[in-house]
């Protein structure tokens, strides 16, 4: 499920940066990878749409069964299914440990929750997609707490710009509080997701 391109590589075909890491790369060559990188083809609707969904499913490291999964449950919900779709997958566990500061990545975040790291209201959690519902406490486990990515965290290192304002994080004691359900404004991801609907819609 996890694309094994580099990550640099990845964001380049992307247009966008995966990773803070990637940053400095992708301004470096903003162009896609390959030979025809550079060529300025136009792309068919099909291709901008593909492209934005790719986009979408990456800045959550998903695979397209679960994009598929989050795409019909927006779909049968009440509201515009495209700002539904990234509100449901704000939700995820795994989103929600790496927007409350305590990993590096949603890559590290996926793999730190199967690892088992993380209690969801005491009890422990190791599925990346655990639909978060407000009210819900999720804490870093007693016994990794000294672990040193953990370590890391509380300092807040990992805290690049705002915090999410849907989420009451106190990072010294690896804790977030889910306040309530995100709002598409809020949501940090690069993404035209009405694009994406018509992608599925088709």
């Amino acid at each position: 499920m996890n694309n094994s391109r580099p990550k640099a590589k990845l964001s380049r075909a992307l247009g966008i940066p995966l990773t803070r890491k990637c940053v400095k790369y992708f301004e470096r060559r903003p162009f896609p990878p390959g030979v025809h990188g550079r060529g300025r083809r136009k792309a068919s609707d099909y291709q901008v749409r593909l492209l934005e969904k790719q986009r979408l499913r990456h800045q959550y490291n998903i695979s397209e069964v679960q994009m598929r999964a989050a795409y019909d449950a927006a779909h049968k919900a009440e509201g515009k299914t495209g700002e539904t779709m990234v509100t449901l997958l704000e939700r995820r566990l795994d989103a929600t440990v790496f927007r409350a500061g305590f990993t590096r990545t949603i890559y590290q975040a996926r793999q730190l929750v199967v690892h088992g790291h993380f209690t969801v209201d005491g009890k422990k959690v190791d599925r990346p997609g655990y639909k978060l519902k407000p009210g819900q406490v999720i804490e870093v486990k007693e016994t990794s707490r000294q672990k040193p990515p953990f370590q890391i965290a509380a300092t807040g290192t990992h805290i690049d710009g705002p915090t999410a304002p849907y989420l009451s994080t106190v990072l010294e004691e690896l804790r977030t509080t889910v306040i309530r359900v995100p709002v598409r404004s809020e949501v940090p991801v690069l993404c035209d997701e009405q694009l994406v609907v018509e992608y599925y819609a088709r």
